[in-house]
């Protein structure tokens, strides 16, 4: 009785730029920007880095790629029906959720801002200032300041994640840094002495949105005072 070959079983779904640039943000999340290689992405899709060229050219479109798809998915979270100043806060929200859930995404918006990804948060934000009636005079400047603000924080908050060891309990590091921030020369830090059970007790999140309205109190402010 003859014997059937069995032939190797085919890949379940098509390769596409979409499945590369999701398994290109699965890799970054686990093993960040150097981990990146194409062969590391050929293994995960489980095809050949020459397949993988055939749909990207090279690992900065991949990155750039990769970016897009997180930033396009946390505008679209946020949605654009809400009040201009909660349309603001939802998208700022979204972004310093997205840059702590992938830290790389926060170094690729700050290493190249004017290219796509980061310019949509810039279209969205500056729809938002429009819709404050903000003066078309200043609305680069009050754009520019909630965006600066949102990719600073974001990024910076990213970049203290990165810092903890593995492991690391993040209210001990924060009691150990209030201590330290405590016992300071009182004559030359007295403002930061004031301020270091503040820094013990904080939420991340909740400072950032509270830097946020700060910032669209301002804008809305001067609108009043000069509109």
């Amino acid at each position: 009785m003859a014997t059937r070959t069995r032939r190797p079983e085919r890949r379940q779904e098509p390769l596409s730029r979409e499945r590369i640039v999701s398994a290109a943000v699965e890799l970054l999340d686990t093993v960040g920007e150097g981990g990146l290689t194409f062969r590391a992405l050929a293994e995960r899709l489980a095809t050949g880095p020459g397949a993988i060229y055939w749909h990207v050219t090279g690992k900065a479109e991949l990155l750039d790629a990769a970016t897009g798809a997180v930033v396009a998915a946390t505008i679209a979270d946020a949605g654009t029906d809400a009040a201009p100043q909660e349309a603001i806060r939802a998208l700022a929200l979204g972004v310093f959720d997205a840059v702590d859930d992938h830290p790389w995404v926060g170094t690729q918006l700050a290493r190249a801002p004017g290219q796509s990804p980061m310019l949509r948060v810039f279209e969205h934000i500056g729809r938002q200032v429009q819709a404050l009636q903000v003066p078309e005079a200043a609305h680069f400047t009050a754009t520019s300041a909630l965006w600066n603000y949102i990719l600073g924080v974001a990024g910076q908050n990213a970049a203290n994640a990165r810092a903890f060891q593995p492991g690391a309990n993040r209210t001990e590091f924060l009691d150990a840094a209030a201590t330290e921030w405590a016992e300071l020369d009182p004559d030359q830090y007295v403002f930061t002495r004031s301020v270091a059970e503040q820094l013990r007790v904080h939420d991340d999140r909740v400072e950032f949105l509270a830097g946020i309205d700060l910032i669209l109190a301002g804008i809305t402010a001067r609108h009043q005072t000069t509109g």
